[in-house]
């Protein structure tokens, strides 16, 4: 038996009493308004409604926002333990978000914000203020000119389960423990993608230099209008939201369109703007905009080898001009590149393709992964806080 069944058996054998926040608060109250002009660097710590939905979680100790306390006309504090609400939000699934202050300053509470005393333990009220129950409760909020109201009363309203002191704070120590696991994955996740890409960073210069790095008495250097069919601009027009076949832009599909042009893998480079340069490859049955350079190689080279050589040559920095950076077919066609022997291309295509598998393989289960952790993370947490009602 574990330490938290152990302890709502003996506390609360016969369940657990729900109860409505009004009959818990020792106090409720709005706070007052504090203008994005009224924020300093220094002075009194406060928060503003919006904070609490980009800013803080369940719980923090620090504001990151302070005002000058004699610019404030009707000062709402709030202080150690109390439960915050942004009562204001853009959409219903979000509207009454909450945070527990868990800090030791007397704070500012700015308008919109709803400031809940009690005598309960805050992270319990923190967290289960955050399950599914609790946000269903919340999300019945009043919808006026396309913003999301909540109230007093409407918080108030909201019915959650509050069981002993002791197996509040067993819950907390609980799920505390386990959203610094999940923090903890995810953040050995990011680091071994950004190890993993370093090192395919480095094979790929290693590999793509040949001026440095040996080979060049092996390679000839050419010019990419040497083993292009064409270099030459794209020159759809027409761009709908839903078609049958793909528009390719600058950096990817930006459209779509009812008739195709091309058939064939080609490579697209950028031409207009801040990602002029920009490689990337189009394949199947698609049209390319007018903004972007096809580039259709000849069979005497491997496609991919020389698609793996432009994105290492940054392109950009042939673009002109200032505002609007261009690049042109002209421009990439004088360009020289070195082509070693087919088998050596194709040596390094393989080697790269592994690399450049790796890096998408974790750069896509990195968000799965993540995700599933966040599923696994809320079903636990509402379980644990879901009891027998007394």
């Amino acid at each position: 038996m574990t330490k938290l069944e152990q302890l709502i058996k003996e506390l609360c054998p016969n369940g657990v009493e729900y109860k409505k926040l009004g009959d818990i608060a020792t106090d409720i109250f709005r706070g007052a308004g504090i203008t994005r002009d009224q924020v300093t660097e220094e002075g009194i710590p406060c928060v503003r409604y919006g904070e609490i939905y980009t800013t803080y979680g369940i719980y923090f100790d620090t504001c990151v926002s302070h005002t000058d306390e004699s610019t404030v006309q009707s000062k709402k504090y709030f202080e150690h333990g109390d439960i915050l609400f942004a009562i204001t939000g853009e959409s219903v699934e979000d509207i009454a978000k909450s945070t527990a202050y868990v800090g030791y300053e007397k704070c500012l509470a700015g308008g919109d914000i709803v400031v809940l005393k009690h005598k309960q333990n805050p992270k319990y009220l923190s967290y289960v203020l955050s399950t599914t129950s609790a946000q269903a409760q919340k999300s019945k909020g009043k919808v006026k000119s396309k913003v999301v109201h909540s109230s007093v009363p409407a918080i108030k309203d909201i019915v959650i389960p509050v069981p002993p002191l002791e197996v509040q704070a067993e819950i907390v120590k609980i799920l505390d423990e386990y959203s610094t696991s999940v923090t903890t994955l995810q953040q050995e996740l990011e680091k071994e993608l950004t190890a993993r890409k370093k090192q395919y960073e480095y094979y790929r210069d290693l590999l793509l230099d040949f001026g440095v790095h040996g080979g060049a008495s092996e390679c000839k250097w050419c010019t990419i209008n040497d083993i292009a069919i064409k270099v030459a601009s794209g020159k759809n027009k027409e761009k709908k939201q839903e078609g049958a076949y793909p528009v390719y832009g600058s950096t990817g599909i930006i459209a779509y369109c009812d008739k195709f042009e091309y058939n064939k893998k080609q490579i697209l480079i950028a031409r207009v703007g801040a990602n002029a340069g920009y490689v990337h490859i189009a394949d199947g049955e698609y049209d390319v905009s007018d903004n972007t350079l096809i580039l259709d190689v000849k069979d005497s080279v491997i496609f991919e080898y020389i698609y793996y050589l432009l994105v290492n040559m940054n392109l950009n920095r042939f673009a002109k001009g200032g505002g609007q950076p261009l690049v042109t077919a002209g421009q990439i066609k004088e360009v020289k590149i070195p082509v070693p022997p087919i088998k050596e291309q194709e040596r390094i295509v393989s080697i790269l393709d592994r690399f450049d598998k790796l890096c998408n393989d974790i750069s896509e289960g990195l968000p799965a992964e993540i995700e599933a952790r966040r599923k696994q993370y809320v079903y636990y947490r509402d379980k644990l806080l879901s009891f027998k009602e007394q």
